[in-house]
């Protein structure tokens, strides 16, 4: 007789992580929901990795020990993807901890909701806040984005899940594709690609109203270490789809209004001003900026932009380019009072 399907495939690849593999792992043992699999890929580790996944399968048939050479987090994810048998998998890392209610909640928000395809939930941030400020800052927001809608469109700011604590449908894995592997000469962070990809196909995003990941921050961990992730890779790839976004919505294409007129704020546009679009103001609060011109472009207070008529062709089109987080909210309630919304009229960067 075939032993029943399982209802959640956790995708779980490891290198070099046996100091933080077995508090995972117990970590995912320990859930309210018992009916799982573990597909664990060591991705050619130089350490205990690979015996410290066969003790814990001695222990549990769950888990499901699998081995490839080093090839990096995309494709061991997507192998451990491949050799699960669920309907639902449950992206983890090996670094960071499930609560005990994750798989349970999260499949429970799949059955519930047909229309989504992924869910996520609230993230404990996992590491010393005052040391890593930044870090915890986009914990704090990500935690803000709570409907498919804010999930959508606030895609182009920064990654609007953390990988980790994902759940998906494996048909939406089969119709729109795994994790890409990035490439030498043009790197780009794996995940971060995935959920653009998909979002640009249509895929409605959720989360559940409870923490279930603790996101813990190492100094080794790869968004820190790789050159996938580095800022530059995170700028490049968001704004490849971020431009083919902007063809789609913005009925002055490619000429915009950039709220934002600081250096940084103009550095991040870089990829997408070499790809042809045209500023044609910018917006700023700071008296001193305003009136001044950068690269030939005026500095405008935010009192110059005209009410929001998406059927009127000479409404410009805003990107909120703030890097603030405090000043996102304040910015969304103004263009919000000239009748714009973000992802009709605006869209907000980062």
């Amino acid at each position: 007789m075939a032993a029943a399907r399982p209802r959640v495939s956790v995708c779980l690849p490891c290198r070099n992580a046996a100091a933080t593999l077995p508090a995972a792992l117990d970590s995912l043992l320990g859930q309210t929901l018992q009916d799982f699999e573990i597909l664990a890929v060591d991705d050619g580790s130089i350490d205990r990795t690979w015996e410290v996944l066969c003790a814990y399968a001695r222990r549990d048939a769950r888990i499901r020990p699998l081995r490839q050479p080093h090839l990096g987090v995309a494709l061991a994810a997507n192998a451990a993807v491949e050799a699960g048998a669920a309907p639902y998998i449950a992206r983890m890392d090996a670094d960071d901890l499930c609560l005990p209610r994750r798989l349970e909640v999260q499949a429970a928000l799949l059955d519930a909701e047909p229309r989504l395809d992924l869910v996520s939930g609230l993230v404990r941030f996992g590491g010393d806040r005052k040391r890593r400020q930044g870090y915890a800052a986009h914990v704090d927001w990500l935690n803000t984005l709570a409907t498919p809608e804010d999930i959508a469109v606030n895609r182009f700011v920064e990654s609007p899940v953390a990988n980790p604590s994902v759940m998906f449908r494996r048909e939406a894995y089969n119709r729109l594709g795994g994790a890409r592997q990035s490439t030498g000469a043009s790197p780009f962070p794996e995940d971060y690609e995935m959920w653009l990809r998909w979002l640009e196909r249509g895929v409605r995003m959720g989360k559940a109203p409870e923490e279930v990941l603790v996101w813990n921050d190492p100094p080794t961990r790869l968004s820190r270490t790789h050159a996938d992730y580095s800022l530059e890779a995170f700028a490049r790839i968001k704004a490849q789809y971020l431009w083919r976004w902007l063809i789609r919505h913005n009925p002055q294409h490619p000429r915009v209004w950039v709220w934002g007129a600081g250096r940084v704020s103009r550095q991040r546009l870089a990829h997408l001003c070499g790809m042809g679009l045209a500023i044609e103001a910018y917006l700023d609060i700071d008296a001193k900026k305003i009136g001044q011109r950068v690269h030939g472009v005026p500095v405008l207070p935010r009192e110059a932009i005209p009410p929001c008529a998406a059927s009127e062709q000479g409404t410009p089109f805003i990107l909120a380019n703030v890097a603030s987080r405090g000043a996102r909210g304040e910015i969304k309630a103004w263009l919000q009072g000239l009748g714009y919304e973000l992802g009709v009229g605006a869209v907000a960067v980062g």
